[in-house]
């Protein structure tokens, strides 16, 4: 918390909706996730400000408390924002409270929320070949009896899993905690969300192989639709453990 005496969210807004050098407010967090927010959800949010402008607010920067959390940037930080970065889902589902750029904010907003076609294949490609390297080896350690460490590496597949199918739909995967409200509205294509969380649960907390097995098969076909079928063919054999027996 920074020296200056706390302010409250609805007060501080009314403030910078009054400066002619905020150009916006966005609202990320709990706050922008309609049925989220508990006793303990503080406010978190973006104070972007006109390139070159000079503001009393600076004075704010750095303003952290139970209620309220600040991040004072100019425009172009305001861009640059999550691009790449773990700030980009929570800006890519943020709430507009002001934007005095004609739906400027709102369209930059926008573009944090979908990776353009070169960037989502590229990822893909990389998070698909994590997600099989943790795979294969959680099969082969609960095949070789390490129980352990079949079901951490089965676990961390999850992540990875996550990352390749949110890529796939050109999307910033979410935060765990924000993953089932991500799915209620938007599900993934091609996958049944109550199926995939279910899975999820069951290797996360198991390593349950014939699950994995049976999660990969669906993967499998759609990453070499997707086009990616040389990343999993560099794998040669050992897909065979990967794939339902």
């Amino acid at each position: 918390m920074t020296a200056q005496k706390p302010i409250a969210y609805d007060a501080f807004v009314e403030l910078a909706a009054a400066d002619s050098a905020v150009v916006g407010l966005v609202l990320k967090g709990s706050w922008a996730h309609e049925g989220i927010t508990t006793e303990h959800s503080d406010h978190d949010l973006y104070v972007v400000l006109e390139a070159g402008a000079t503001t009393t607010l600076t004075r704010f920067a750095g303003h952290r408390t139970p209620e309220l959390d600040l991040v004072i940037l100019s425009l172009d930080e305001f861009r640059a924002a999550g691009m790449p970065g773990f700030e980009r889902y929570a800006l890519a589902r943020a709430r507009v409270v002001l934007d005095r750029l004609d739906g400027g904010i709102a369209q930059i907003l926008a573009g944090k929320a979908q990776l353009d076609a070169d960037e989502a294949f590229r990822e893909a490609g990389e998070w698909l070949d994590a997600y099989a390297n943790s795979l294969y080896r959680s099969v082969k350690n609960d095949r070789d009896g390490h129980a352990l460490a079949a079901r951490l590496d089965a676990a961390d597949s999850i992540r990875f899993l996550l990352e390749l199918l949110f890529a796939l739909d050109r999307r910033p995967r979410p935060y765990n905690k924000y993953l089932e409200w991500e799915l209620a509205r938007f599900p993934l294509p091609g996958w049944d969300t109550g199926m995939l969380l279910d899975a999820a649960d069951r290797i996360s907390g198991t390593g349950d192989v014939s699950t994995q097995r049976r999660v990969f098969a669906q993967v499998e076909a759609v990453a070499r639709r997707a086009g990616h079928g040389a990343v999993l063919d560099a794998w040669g054999e050992d897909l065979d453990l990967m794939r339902p027996q």
